[in-house]
């Protein structure tokens, strides 16, 4: 008979969270596969557990390469317990290859729930928790990431990140860029360990805070985009825009102002008004054309006149 799959949540931070059947998985399973093998033995010594099955490492630079081992053994009748370095495997970890291709040879694959930094944040941030989802980590290069977040700029549902503490101040400030200054957040920082802290406010004061440097696991949370209050067509939203221009505001700062006053997306009044001067533009090149049209004609029309009355 085919064996099971195993993925077992390890702590975040606090040993003292590992779940009851955690020890009992690594000490029976006659495979262990280990994100990072270092990390597994002070995980193995701390439950104080002595491992009788075999380790083998399994991160993501040796995934896809160690998946189709794993699977043979599976299928040749081993119980294979797969451990990342925190947190349940799959989640921003390595394990989702693994668990498709199990699935594929119709194996057994299970899991030891545990500690997850996802849900943990999310209860401590102060934010909605009715609706949320998970975006992982957002591309290091900064168009890529401000694209990303552009993506999700309308997303009414409460938006969780996992980030690396030394890209913190960038990734915030470009959530204030794209949500506006005023979205309120929570950076969660070393969750259930010894210097546990989480900052809540509005996302560019959390931007200020974090340039001045952040160490430690991070997750960010992030509120939803606000419900819209009124419906407002393009051209409204050109004319406030001018409006406020007219009154000696910079544009970009009209535009963020308008996207506020109308709990809009500032990506939806920028292209409103992109597509404003767009047909502004085409609309003036067309009466130049028409006008020259016009000119070039009256003047063909005196030409032909003049040469039809010449003696």
């Amino acid at each position: 008979m085919a064996g099971t799959l195993v993925l077992a949540g390890t702590p975040i931070g606090d040993i003292a969270d590992a779940p009851p059947r955690l020890a009992a998985e690594l000490a029976g399973a006659d495979v262990i596969a280990a994100e990072d093998t270092r990390r597994l033995r002070r995980l193995t010594q701390g439950l104080d557990v002595q491992p009788s099955g075999r380790i083998v490492s399994y991160f993501e630079g040796n995934e896809s390469a160690r998946t189709p081992e794993l699977v043979e053994a599976l299928v040749g009748g081993a119980r294979v317990l797969l451990v990342t370095d925190a947190g349940m495997p799959s989640v921003s970890d390595p394990g989702y290859r693994l668990v498709a291709a199990a699935v594929e040879k119709d194996i057994k694959v299970t899991a030891v729930p545990g500690p997850s930094a996802v849900l943990t944040a999310l209860a401590l941030s102060g934010l909605p928790v009715d609706r949320f989802c998970f975006e992982g980590f957002l591309p290091r290069k900064a168009g890529e990431r401000l694209s990303r977040l552009r993506e999700v700029e309308g997303e009414r549902r409460t938006l969780v990140y996992f980030e690396a503490p030394h890209r913190l101040d960038d990734t915030l400030a470009a959530m204030a860029e794209v949500f506006g200054a005023e979205r309120r957040a929570a950076v969660c920082r070393e969750l259930t360990k010894t210097y546990e802290e989480v900052k809540r406010g509005p996302v560019g004061e959390l931007a200020a805070w974090a340039a001045e440097g952040v160490r430690g696991e991070i997750t960010v949370v992030v509120e939803g985009a606000p419900e819209r209050t009124e419906s407002l067509d393009a051209d409204e939203l050109v004319r406030r825009v001018r409006v406020r221009e007219e009154a000696g505001e910079r544009r970009k700062e009209a535009i963020a102002a308008v996207a506020a006053d109308a709990k809009l997306p500032k990506r939806e009044v920028f292209d409103a008004v992109v597509a404003a001067k767009n047909a502004a533009k085409n609309t003036g090149a067309n009466t130049a054309t028409n006008t020259g049209a016009k000119n070039t004609a009256a003047k063909n029309i005196a030409a032909k006149n003049a040469t039809s009355t010449a003696p």
